[in-house]
């Protein structure tokens, strides 16, 4: 039996598995997405109770060989407070796409990296600040799961981008040449500005800064990018969202 500790981790989701124990969908640094079974987490003398929450750095140690592995133990990282209301949702969001679009036991240390920095960034209530940054980690998403096509050419022909040229980002297509019924897109001049700040050293700030000037045409192209990619027509947390602002 393998066994893991002080593995960096998150709680995704979590689902009942008897009466006292849950099934949890953990993202960890070093290994990707797995599941565990936390045996008597949900009786109330258990010491994983309080710990095991979404959006909150945990500290985790698990064994076993199969496909659901046994938590041995949980600790608290600290570092931030739990978001509340839209933030939260946000943060659901942010969940909602790693279950749908990391396969299991696949490890992503950067995207976990990017993960643990835009986590305490929700906590913000600045559209100008959350926006960008959730942009921000769908592209270094995609990315990193080798769904986003490089932003310094046009996908089909491999011809480089023309600075004032306007181009879409589509699901089947890539990035090509925009056409009149396009609803969004981008000059070529600002795809390479995003493809150059996905490139930095340390792309989650300089990306962000560069969505932020581009989010309304941004933001459509690349939900329906998630979307199909997540096979969906509209994700969970996000009808969710759509929900609670009608009321």
């Amino acid at each position: 039996m393998k066994r893991i500790a002080d593995e960096p981790a998150y709680v995704l989701h979590h689902y009942d598995w008897s009466e006292s124990s849950v099934i949890l969908e953990v993202f960890t640094r070093h290994y990707g997405r797995i599941a565990l079974v936390a045996k008597g987490a949900k009786r109330p003398s258990s010491n994983f109770r309080p710990v095991l929450l979404p959006l909150q750095p945990l500290r985790m140690a698990y064994g076993g060989d199969a496909e659901i592995r046994t938590l041995k133990g949980a600790e608290w990282v600290g570092g931030h407070v739990m978001p509340t209301g839209e933030a939260l949702l946000t943060g659901y969001y942010l969940n909602e796409l790693l279950l749908r679009l990391l396969a299991r036991d696949d490890p992503h240390a950067a995207l976990f990296d990017a993960y643990a920095q835009v986590v305490p960034a929700l906590a913000s209530s600045e559209a100008s600040i959350v926006q960008p940054t959730l942009r921000t980690f769908e592209l270094l998403l995609l990315r990193e799961i080798g769904l986003l096509p490089a932003l310094n050419q046009q996908t089909m022909t491999l011809e480089p981008l023309q600075a004032v040229e306007r181009y879409c980002l589509v699901p089947e297509g890539g990035l090509r040449v925009a056409h009149g019924d396009d609803t969004a897109s981008l000059p070529g001049a600002d795809w390479l500005a995003l493809q150059a700040a996905l490139d930095d050293a340390a792309p989650l700030a300089v990306t962000a800064s560069v969505c932020a000037r581009h989010l309304p045409a941004l933001r459509p192209q690349l939900r329906t990018l998630l979307n199909y990619h997540c096979g969906v027509k509209t994700l969970q947390t996000r009808q969710l969202m759509l929900d609670v602002q009608n009321l």
